[in-house]
């Protein structure tokens, strides 16, 4: 609509030439009246050449105020056949042509849906273009575009606001009919609004301030996907053969990223591939972990238990390793077995995995004498979420336990999780009990005396979809993950 305003406005004579025509009148109509009023003074047909002038006068006022009139209407009205490049339903006129016809000015705006497509085009003048006429002539609202070049064309990602009706399946058929290939659609949400390179630099906000959101961060980046971290020598000490090049690997839907920490990160995408601006997006984000080195918040809550001691929640990483290793001689084999599932003797093999934050985030609780006494997991398992507990014998049944799961489950719940399970023995009843104090809609699976407890937290109700079945889960052990 400025584009059109500014065009009416160039073709507007000059002012000035107005201004000057009018000082003119002005000047021609001072000479009169000195005229006329030395001839009525001298003349004897003064008072005939007075009525004269008067009637003059008001007729020219008269032709005056008609012609200014003409002139501000025409100057005002559209011009036919000329929209200054734009149709002409981006015109007020037409907008309120629209309303008239439809009987209802103050109807409310029809129902619309988000959605995110990505379809890949030809790299040509004009194919672009062409997609772009297609989504207008159906109603679709381009909101972001991103361009993903390839050797053999372009993928456009797009953010879209599409008529209610429009289904994803016609979206597609009508994409295809003007050159895009490939086409994939999901329903989006309020947070896909925000812009890539704002999205981008809050991801490496959070790396930067904790390891553990290395992971979390590649998923957000990446949309539906999932990580696994491989060590490159698994916990008996044999070497995996998982090490990807410092450059890393990009094959279609799976990435490999050399891990900071030794080993491999492989990222997985079976249902869209990759494309390389995202592999260096992703890669970009590992070399600043790689950079910074190890880090977790400095955060420290410091809580009064039910009988007077005070205690010390805080974040806890491999530094502690010392610590958590004295805590397992400190524990029972019983408490170390409804812990592991397995043999007591392979525990503290899975302490440098479990406080590692590639594999999730670790809360300690201490003593006021700085000792360690127990230990929540959250643990980042493929495209789901792990939690587990171990509390010394000692401090067992005071409320640690309900502590630390609590502050996991939120954990879990910041992130975007959908739900968390505990894998344990269905003879923990402290575990099963702390579960249900979550007061969170729990599933139960039991197989040959292992009991898998699933919460399903708030954060499950936000619009998402998945392309593959959840599928039961096995209690292993943290050896085996």
């Amino acid at each position: 609509m400025t584009d059109v305003t500014s065009s009416k406005s160039a073709r507007r004579p000059h002012h000035w030439r107005h201004d000057l025509i009018e000082l003119a009148a002005l000047f021609t109509a001072v000479v009169v009246a000195d005229t006329i009023a030395k001839t009525v003074v001298k003349g004897h047909d003064g008072p005939y050449l007075l009525v004269f002038s008067a009637i003059a006068l008001v007729a020219t006022a008269a032709f005056h105020t008609w012609w200014a009139r003409r002139h501000s209407h025409a100057s005002h009205a559209p011009p036919t056949g000329d929209t200054g490049g734009l149709p002409t339903t981006d015109l007020p006129a037409a907008a309120g042509s629209e309303r008239s016809e439809s009987g209802d000015e103050s109807a409310a705006p029809a129902e619309t849906t988000l959605w995110r497509m990505r379809t890949t085009v030809a790299d040509t003048p004009g194919s672009l273009a062409a997609l772009c006429t297609v989504l207008a002539r159906l109603g679709v609202d381009i909101l972001t575009l991103q361009t993903h070049p390839l050797g053999d064309g372009t993928v456009d990602e797009f953010l879209l606001r599409a008529p209610a009706g429009l289904s994803a399946q016609a979206l597609a058929r009508e994409t295809a009919a003007a050159g895009g290939r490939d086409t994939w659609t999901e329903r989006a949400d309020a947070h896909d609004l925000v812009d890539t390179p704002t999205r981008v630099l809050g991801l490496a906000t959070r790396t930067a301030l904790d390891a553990a959101e290395l992971p979390l961060a590649l998923r957000q980046l990446l949309g539906r996907c999932t990580l696994h971290s491989v060590p490159a020598v698994s916990l008996t000490g044999r070497p995996t053969g998982e090490q990807a090049p410092v450059e890393g690997v990009l094959e279609e839907t799976v990435m490999r990223l050399r891990d900071p920490h030794g080993g491999t990160l492989i990222i997985e995408r079976p249902y869209l591939p990759f494309t390389p601006t995202e592999f260096a997006r992703a890669r970009a984000l590992v070399e600043l972990d790689a950079r910074l080195g190890p880090r977790v918040p400095r955060s420290r809550d410091v809580l009064t238990l039910p009988e007077g001691n005070e205690i010390t929640v805080r974040r806890a990483d491999q530094r502690d390793l010392a610590a958590a290793r004295a805590m397992h001689d400190r524990c029972s084999a019983r408490t170390l077995g409804l812990r592991y599932h397995g043999p007591v003797g392979d525990a503290d093999r899975y302490l440098d995995h479990l406080l590692s934050p590639r594999f999730g985030r670790t809360l300690a609780v201490q003593t006021a004498s700085g000792r360690l006494v127990a230990l929540g997991h959250l643990l980042w398992d493929g495209d789901e979420t792990e939690v587990a507990l171990l509390v010394e014998d000692d401090w067992q049944r005071r409320g640690i336990g309900s502590e630390l799961l609590g502050r996991l489950v939120a954990m879990a719940e910041e992130t975007g999780c959908d739900s968390v399970y505990a894998v344990t023995q269905s003879s923990n009843t402290g575990m099963v009990a702390a579960m249900r104090a979550l007061n969170l809609p729990l599933d139960y699976q039991i197989e040959e005396g292992t009991l898998v407890i699933t919460a399903r937290l708030a954060s499950a109700s936000r619009p998402a979809a998945r392309t593959q079945q959840e599928q039961p889960r096995e209690g292993t052990r943290p050896a085996e993950r």
